[in-house]
């Protein structure tokens, strides 16, 4: 027991081992978490872009109807 050497041994040794290992093992476990928060991220701005194209589509189908009245006496005269 005596002769083996502790943690804190170890890491003043080596310090540079023990923690390059543990980050690159900790970035390994957060990879697929990152690409999963990317994934949702993307698919939350394509659904607010399609909500923004809607609401604009809308607009433009609520204002055609309210000049259609103004042309319809025009076509009117014509008949």
């Amino acid at each position: 027991m005596v002769d083996k050497p502790t943690n804190a041994n170890r890491f003043a040794r080596n310090p540079q081992g023990g923690i390059a290992s543990a980050t690159a093992l900790g970035m390994n476990a957060l990879r697929p978490i990152m690409k999963l928060q990317i994934s949702m991220l993307r698919m939350w701005a394509d659904s607010i872009e399609r909500l923004a194209s809607n609401y604009d589509r809308g607009l433009e189908e609520t204002a055609t109807p309210a000049e259609q009245p103004e042309e319809r006496p025009d076509k009117e005269r014509v008949a």
